[in-house]
């Protein structure tokens, strides 16, 4: 049935049984662009509208575009329509994403006025973007001299773009791909760096930016999707309303073109930054191959299943030698099977490693490799590795994205190069020749042999530290801008300083928001959405059950009051968590539980959580997790695994468990650039009670110093003997404990999966933990210094628990103080990618931050100057407004629909009732002007604040003159 508007035509469409959705394709008749609707009965409606972009240098040019097409339009001239929309807007998602060969603006919602208000925006921001100079200067790149009005002093590159690079390339991860991706495509657009090398993007000029959109923003080179239960036909008609009439079609068609491939492989050696730290043992090694066409679903169903054969889990035959190998510490952060691009990647590789170890490495993946292709996999390991592929399909996810937007995202690399869509999303069919495929012992052992061994596009990518490399680019850049100052004429030496009054001009300047489309508080739902549980006997204990949509999947969870620990067992918890599931069982080994539980469970893992009573923030209370998931079929075998992993965990593999720890560490070092901003809020905050404090000790900066020391200490026997001891003695008093169940699953087989859960209950003979002693207070003000060529900023006020009528203006204070004051000092004028503030009320602090800032002093002294603009300067109702919006869409924001049974259940836990939120949300929506102005003066006291910074060796000159103590990892 074809249910287009009359300008577009149906090309196909596809019922997904698996996912509960039906796919259409159409085609605009005019222009030919592209429209993909996954019909589904959900209120969530996701747009996308996503360019193929093909940038032919790593000046950055699709990033910048990207930036700089949201920021004003022909219908919408205002500076900043993206921004000011999230005010104005009850939205669940809003971005833009720059790929390496598309470029997509995405967003969702579940108010259909809204969607409607959005789609406009969006519409006319993408084909009739404005491309101010001005604004290509601010989220580009601009010079301006360091006294913005003094042609004597220094020249310096400011640009939100420049500044993200900047940070984003301080990523080893980061730095690793794409030096590997320089290499494994010398002739096409994945060659460059699509976001932007910090020293090319100052190459990229205005006029060149426009040509790219000319050539680019079009229709016939644009995909439309949507998601949700608006019809196709609606959204067609705004396109075609909005944007599609007015274009004719594009005689150019971009793509992206196959790789020319290597007759042999190719061996490279390259340097990445690396200060203040020894150099020993910290290179990586890393082999990568380029495999098939992304768009042939049969081939990349099966280089997927070769790369889980390979790397599932440490009992796979490579992730086993990563693990496992004495010439590095642990596998590489870069890792597996790559399919956003026009051709597969695969690339395994260690770090922790010397230069001189690469050969040998090699050598020993070749050698396993080889003995895959000689000898095969067991049946039972293929089939395990199977089983993922399809539990993966299978899964409603929307915990992170949303749900569709995940689908939208998987099929648009199919549409990006013009092949099935459709069939990237509906794999049923292949999933099932591969299982006919795999019943052939040698079927795996051939692709092995022809993907992988018989493969000459190899590189491998030796990355070596080096302590002076940050300092020679630096000096580079500063060569360059007295180079270019020295040529420069006084008349353009004034144009500099013009263009920086123009652009501090503009961005203070009030556009007329009244011109764009809102949403008010009137357009918010009266109620919260609930989801409802069932209490039921489980033996001597309590099941809490919830009927989901789970697509046939069972989620389930063993839940124990935390006991009393030790300080030392505290800091050790999360390390306990993370091996209990990576140990052996009983007479099994490591390697035999691993690929028990591939075969079995789509994920099985403990976690600890702990919140502060909702009226109390100096009583903290926890909870042991023993979470797993399976497909409905697998039930009987999650709850053995769960059981063994409760009753027979050992932990006497002390090679093993060292190998986790040292993997932990390394994710832990590598995560630091990308989460910066987090790790300095709870820095700030770890002064003002126990909960704030643990989060720091433990997934924190000193948690990251504290595992440190603790892998140092594993080097001989006896520490590991002793660990091993602590890990098991922690685990008695959790077997201990009170303990309680979480099942969530389809209806109509909801019953049958509570008696499964029976051998899970025991008889519990301790109470939960007791109150802990009184807190000491203290202010914090640090400076932490990391591998990073740019600054994250954060400052800490303590407040009240959520309970507190005060909670709900703290709380809208801080999309408050975001929109009216941070977003313009700190990212327009400060050149950081982002700043802002919030408030945790678990936790009872109020937070100032700032991500990958060029700035450090004078972002501190703008967190203060927000203040003193809150209670000075006049302010409009409408403000509010939009910072109640802000709050209330993320509360409102739905996840899957086991995600939200399980959000429900663990809020329940601890007195987050449905209830208690829903009179939180309405005191929200209450809200007003003086509440903001009165919290503001209550508890913002600039004297009183904590302050915690994570930065390079760069900056500590700069914190020592505002006081602050540094800190090593």
């Amino acid at each position: 049935m074809n249910n287009s508007h009359p300008a577009f035509e149906l090309v196909t469409s596809a019922d997904i049984d698996s996912l509960g959705v039906r796919v259409e394709e159409y085609r605009h008749m005019t222009t030919g662009a592209q429209h993909l609707h996954i019909a589904a009965d959900n209120p969530e409606n996701v747009f996308l509208v996503a360019l193929r972009t093909v940038p032919e240098d790593s000046t950055g040019v699709a990033h910048i575009l990207e930036h700089t097409a949201l920021c004003g339009s022909d219908k919408y001239p205002v500076r900043d329509p993206f921004f000011m929309m999230i005010r104005r807007s009850l939205n669940t998602f809003m971005n833009a994403f720059t790929s390496s060969d598309w470029t997509a603006y995405p967003f969702a919602s579940q108010n259909r006025k809204d969607f409607d208000n959005l789609l406009d925006v969006y519409l006319d921001a993408v084909f009739f973007a404005r491309l101010d100079p001005l604004d290509f200067a601010q989220e580009g790149h601009r010079l301006e001299f360091t006294e913005a009005d003094n042609a004597s002093s220094e020249l310096v590159y400011k640009g939100v773009v420049f500044n993200e690079m900047k940070g984003a390339m301080s990523s080893v991860t980061s730095q690793l791909w794409h030096t590997l991706s320089k290499y494994l495509f010398p002739t096409t657009t994945y060659h460059y760096n699509s976001g932007g090398e910090p020293a090319d993007i100052p190459k990229l000029s205005y006029e060149q930016l426009v040509a790219f959109y000319r050539s680019h923003y079009h229709p016939s080179n644009a995909t439309f999707m949507t998601f949700g239960d608006i019809p196709a036909a609606e959204h067609q008609a705004a396109f075609e309303e909005k944007a599609l009439h007015k274009f004719e079609k594009l005689d150019k068609t971009i793509s992206v073109g196959r790789e020319d491939r290597y007759q042999a492989p190719l061996k490279i050696e390259e340097h990445y930054p690396l200060s203040g730290e020894a150099l020993k043992g910290k290179t990586h090694i890393v082999l990568s191959w380029l495999l098939g066409d992304v768009t042939d679903l049969e081939e990349a169903l099966t280089a997927h299943l070769l790369t889980g054969v390979l790397l599932d889990n440490s009992a796979s035959p490579l992730m086993k030698l990563l693990e496992t190998t004495d010439l590095g510490t642990s596998p590489s952060p870069l890792i597996g099977l790559d399919d956003s691009q026009r051709e597969l990647v695969f690339v395994c590789g260690i770090e922790g490693s010397e230069r001189e170890r690469a050969d040998e490495l090699e050598q020993q993946v070749l050698d396993v490799l080889k003995d895959v292709a000689e000898n095969g996999i067991p049946y039972d390991q293929v089939e395990a590795s199977l089983h993922q592929l399809e539990l993966q399909q299978r899964e409603i996810g929307g915990d992170g994205y949303p749900f569709g937007l995940q689908l939208i995202l998987t099929a648009l690399t199919g549409a990006t190069h013009r092949g099935d869509a459709i069939g990237l999303l509906n794999i049923d069919a292949t999933l099932e020749k591969l299982r006919e495929q795999i019943q052939d012992p040698k079927f795996i052992a051939n692709k092995a042999r022809e993907l992988l061994l018989e493969n000459q596009h190899r590189v491998r990518l030796i990355l070596s530290p080096d302590d002076q490399l940050a300092a020679r680019h630096e000096q580079a850049e500063k060569d360059q801008l007295a180079q270019i100052k020295a040529s420069l004429s006084q008349q353009e030496k004034a144009q500099i300083v013009e263009t920086a009054k123009a652009l501090a001009d503009r961005q203070n300047r009030e556009d007329d928001a009244s011109i764009l489309p809102k949403v008010g508080v009137e357009d918010i739902p009266a109620e919260l959405p609930d989801v409802e549980g069932e209490a039921v006997e489980l033996g001597p204990q309590k099941l809490t059950r919830y009927n989901a949509g789970t697509n046939g999947l069972v989620y389930q969870q063993l839940v124990c009051a935390l006991p009393e620990f030790t300080e030392t067992e505290k800091q050790l918890l999360p390390y306990y968590c993370q091996v209990l599931s990576e140990v052996g069982l009983g007479e099994k080994d490591y390697l035999q539980v691993q690929q028990w539980q591939t075969s079995v469970v789509g994920a099985l893992h403990g976690f600890t959580s702990n919140r502060t009573a909702i009226d109390n923030l100096d009583h903290l209370s926890g909870h042991f997790i023993l979470s797993g998931k399976a497909l409905a079929r697998n039930q009987d075998g999650l709850t053995e695994l769960m059981q063994a992993t409760m009753e027979q965990v050992r932990f006497d593999e002390h090679a093993r468990i060292k190998e986790l720890l040292l993997q932990t560490l390394a994710r832990r070092e590598q995560g630091v650039v990308g989460n910066g901003h987090a790790l300095a809020m709870a820095a700030a905050s770890a002064g003002y009670n126990l909960a704030a404090w643990e989060s720091h000790a433990t997934g924190g900066l000193l948690g990251l110093r504290n595992l440190k020391a603790l892998v140092a200490g594993l080097d001989k026997e006896q520490g590991l003997q002793q660990l091993s001891d602590q890990f098991q003695a922690i685990h008695q008093k959790i077997l201990a404990a009170p303990r309680q169940f979480l099942l969530v699953g389809e209806e109509e087989k909801i019953g049958d999966f509570s008696q499964a859960l029976m051998p899970l209950t025991s008889q519990s003979s301790t109470s939960a933990a007791n109150p802990a002693a009184p807190f000491e207070r203290k202010r914090v003000e640090e400076l932490w210094v990391a591998n990073s060529q740019v600054n994250f900023c954060a400052k800490a006020y303590a407040t009240v628990p959520m309970s507190h009528p005060d909670a709900a203006p703290l709380s809208v204070l801080s999309g408050f103080l975001r929109n009216g004051f941070l977003h313009r000092t700190i990212r327009e004028q400060g050149g950081a990618y982002g700043g802002g503030a919030g408030h945790d009320s678990n936790i009872g602090v109020f937070r100032f931050y700032s991500y990958r800032d060029p700035r450090l002093g004078e972002t501190l002294e703008d967190f203060d100057a927000s203040l003193k603009w809150l209670a000075e300067e006049n302010h409009k109702e409408e403000q509010v407004e939009e910072a109640v919006l802000g709050v209330v869409g993320g509360l409102d924001k739905p996840g899957s629909p086991a995600g939200e049974a399980k959000k429900n259940f663990h809020s329940g836990l601890y007195g987050r009732t449905h209830a208690l939120r829903q009179q939180f949300r309405k005191q929200v929506t209450e809200v007003t002007l003086e509440d903001l102005q009165r919290v503001g003066t209550t508890y913002l006291d600039p004297s009183k604040a904590s302050t915690a910074v994570v930065t390079g060796p760069q900056s500590s000159e700069v914190g020592a003159k505002l006081n602050l103590k540094e800190e090593k990892l």
